[in-house]
């Protein structure tokens, strides 16, 4: 079929704004263990449910729109666990239990704070989760029955996150971290003791320990083999997270992967999980991620060896690995940038099967745009990472040279993996390519990688992301004069930083509630990321003077290409008051903006009406200040 020649930028595309409206966010899939049910949680719009699916019987909703599981502790996740035939969920400030086999939600706990990261214990009797409340949080307990009130098993640290019982159920490991320290930072794993006494009774503590860990080592994911012998873990202490068995017997720790490759992620919100122990405690099942590409892998502890499990190749992206406790199924959250997101389960006798797709999949394979990991020479000479996606689309080809959109992730400390993002299809099946700048600072490249951003904010993300552009007009893949840069949050604030620091250099900027004001930012923001700026820029007063050096509102007039603000009313992380006050300054210098305000959407927007508008005008946008200029 012969092609139509137009323009970079305005091809047809079948990916329309409401194609990523409608989608499905998946944000955490776990196995039932008694009654081969998976149950994951799932994004519609606003709404998130809790949903099942047993064996080769249609999927169910075991919550209605009148609630909203979510672990509402810091950025949220956790918000449940399944444990013999029960489900249970946090809700607004309570915990919650239904059954496999349908009914309505039972109350566990009244409505007090909020509760996220629930565990139940080997007997069923006990749930443990993670609770905040006027911002302290705690590590509490409670019975499942409800008859009792939930109690504090520990505190006295900023955050705590991820318990996990031990198999005979007197002990819980969790991790603990204070401020200033983010949970990539420096945490601490730690194990309390519990003694039970008479029926209807709560278990106490009878002892505590810090296992491992300190301001400088990042441990994660605490878990107990199933037979007891181990406690296993996550620690950056090489420099790379890999995988750690502490024998419960000698006290010796051992390290079980190795190598210039991750096994864990930065923890932004609760219940990740990224392996998983198989019931008889012979094996584990891990992700790992190299380049932003993932694969899957299993280690026999006995024999001390690792295979990578290649009926999974087809996909490029895992997340939320869960192992069933009886027959060594898998279930994870996987895609590849060609493959939309899906629910898949795997094993040796029953093959790998979908249990959940996320969009209709009407659009795929070679009517979409792959991906290379790329690496080029930044500002300093120093490598730096990411992922780029030519223009791509059946019916459509252009002469000449596509125009660029640089995508720079949130956090900022996160990255942008080999896996499927509507975002960047809609951009590369209208004629642009795109860059994904791994900036130095982002995970997924090592802790020294990592932590270019101590002090920096600003600086590398700014220069990584210009280098890359400058590095992929250089190789003839993007028109230099049609570079665009985009970004919500953190990227949000470098795209404003960029235009301060590099003026003329971006067409244009893509704005979503960015960082304006970094004083502002430090007082302003919720308690995760409270103390965060300390690492990224340093102490006040100490540091003022680079604070007001990265604030892109104080310089303002240095801003001449144009640029489109998007905020929404209720975002506590990035208030609406640093969007407010760098349009104002725009407006003051008449430098060509647009500002669009989404009431009721926070940080991050959620409904489909909104994405659907957002890309709408984002487009007609770039058409008029990119394409048209």
């Amino acid at each position: 079929m012969s092609k139509i020649k137009k323009t970079y930028g305005l091809w047809s595309s079948p990916i329309s704004p409401e194609m990523i409206g409608d989608s499905l966010k998946f944000n955490d899939v776990q196995w039932d263990s008694e009654s081969q049910t998976i149950v994951w949680s799932e994004s519609r719009g606003k709404r998130k449910v809790i949903v099942a699916k047993t064996g080769s019987d249609a999927i169910r909703d075991l919550t209605d729109s009148s609630y909203a599981p979510s672990g509402r502790v810091g950025y949220g996740g956790g918000s449940f666990t399944v444990h013999h035939g029960i489900v249970y969920f946090a809700d607004k400030g309570c915990l919650f239990k239904v059954s496999l086999s349908g009914g309505v939600p039972q109350t566990i706990t009244p409505k007090f704070g909020n509760a996220a990261a629930l565990k139940v214990s080997p007997n069923g009797k006990y749930l443990t989760y993670v609770h905040t409340y006027e911002d302290k949080d705690v590590l509490a307990i409670v019975d499942t029955e409800g008859e009792q009130w939930g109690q504090k098993i520990a505190s006295g640290d900023d955050f705590v996150m991820q318990p996990a019982w031990s198999p005979t159920g007197d002990k819980i490991a969790y991790i603990a971290w204070n401020h200033p320290q983010m949970p990539w930072n420096g945490t601490e794993l730690k194990v309390v003791s519990l003694m039970y006494g008479e029926a209807r009774t709560m278990p106490h503590v009878v002892s505590a320990e810090t296992l491992i860990g300190d301001t400088q080592t990042a441990i994660a994911q605490p878990e107990f083999s199933p037979d007891g012998r181990y406690l296993s873990y996550i620690s950056d202490a090489t420099g790379w997270n890999h995988l750690y068995l502490y024998d419960l017997q000698t006290g010796k720790h051992q390290q079980i992967t190795s190598g210039d490759v991750e096994h864990g992620i930065p923890h932004w919100v609760q219940g990740n999980h990224t392996y998983g122990w198989t019931g008889d405690g012979a094996a584990i099942y891990y992700i790992r991620h190299e380049n932003g590409y993932y694969s899957v892998w299993a280690y026999d502890v006995d024999n001390q060896a690792s295979i990578e499990l290649h009926s999974l190749e087809a996909y490029s992206h895992f997340d939320r690995i869960a192992v069933s406790e009886d027959d060594e199924k898998l279930a994870l959250i996987a895609a590849s940038p060609t493959i939309p997101t899906r629910i898949i389960t795997y094993s040796s006798q029953d093959g790998l099967q979908v249990a959940r797709r996320s969009t209709t999949e009407a659009i795929m394979g070679e009517q979409l745009s792959n991906c290379s990991a790329i690496q080029w020479a930044g500002h300093d000479g120093e490598d730096v990472h990411g992922l780029y996606f030519a223009p791509h689309n059946l019916g459509y080809e252009s002469d000449g040279k596509p125009p660029l959109m640089v995508l720079v992730h949130g956090g900022p400390t996160s990255q942008r993996n080999a896996t499927f993002d509507m975002e960047v299809q809609f951009f590369t099946s209208r004629g642009f390519a795109v860059l994904q700048v791994n900036h130095r600072g982002s995970t997924g490249y090592g802790k020294a990688y990592m932590d270019k951003h101590e002090g920096n904010w600003g600086i590398y993300d700014v220069q990584d992301s210009i280098t890359g552009a400058k590095f992929l007009a250089e190789k003839g893949y993007a028109d230099s004069e049609k570079v665009i840069i985009m970004g919500g949050s953190a990227g949000g604030y470098t795209a404003l930083q960029a235009l301060v620091d590099a003026p003329n250099f971006f067409k244009a900027a893509v704005v979503s509630y960015g960082v304006a004001n970094q004083f502002s930012l430090a007082m302003d923001t919720h308690k995760f990321e409270a103390r965060y700026s300390e690492w990224l820029l340093g102490s006040l007063p100490e540091a003022t003077e680079k604070y007001r050096d990265r604030s892109p509102i104080f310089h303002a007039k240095n801003i001449q290409d144009a640029v489109i603000i998007f905020q929404g009313t209720e975002d506590k992380v990035v208030p609406k008051q640093q969007s407010d006050s760098i349009v104002a300054a725009l407006n003051k210098n008449n430098i060509p903006h647009e500002y669009v305000i989404y009431e009721g959407e926070g940080h991050g927007f959620s409904k489909p009406e909104t994405k659907v508008d957002f890309y709408n005008k984002v487009m007609r946008f770039l058409v008029e200040y990119v394409i048209f200029a």
